[in-house]
């Protein structure tokens, strides 16, 4: 069990947690429960570790992503591939949408993370035009990474 966290060093713990994927929906539900005192320099160096904690499952997200689409063998493995991200995107947005940010932070974040599954979705259609079936296409746009 996750507990909630109330100080910067527990905040810390849980954003390392983040980064190794530990007990993701225990982290969110601690995450949200959580209280921080939003003070200039706590506030700073907490943005910071959340930032760089989202940041770093995002670059592992797409890792992963292009490594599961390069043993994909199919159209099961695509889908699953492009679900995956979806569902990574999803629950950073989830990360960054906690009640003891101030409102106008949490609005940044969670719009540089849809941002990012946007300009994702644009570069895997236009990379999938080079199919002349037209199936992977298809399937990119049937499975949006941006769709959460």
């Amino acid at each position: 069990m996750v507990n909630t966290p109330r100080t910067y060093s527990e905040w810390r713990q849980l954003f390392d947690m983040i980064k190794k994927r530990t007990n993701d929906a225990e982290v969110l539900q601690a995450m949200r429960s959580g209280t921080i005192e939003w003070q200039s320099g706590i506030a700073d160096r907490f943005s910071q570790k959340l930032v760089d904690a989202i940041n770093f499952r995002m670059n592992k997200a797409g890792d992963n992503f292009q490594k599961t689409m390069a043993h994909s063998g199919g159209e099961a493995g695509v889908i699953r591939a492009l679900e995956s991200l979806r569902k990574e995107y999803y629950f950073l947005c989830c990360a960054v949408d906690i009640p003891c940010l101030p409102e106008d932070i949490r609005k940044k974040y969670i719009g540089l993370i849809i941002d990012q599954a946007n300009k994702t979705q644009e570069s895997l259609e236009n990379s999938s035009r080079q199919d002349r079936s037209g199936r992977l296409l298809y399937l990119i746009r049937q499975h949006r990474v941006n769709n959460f």
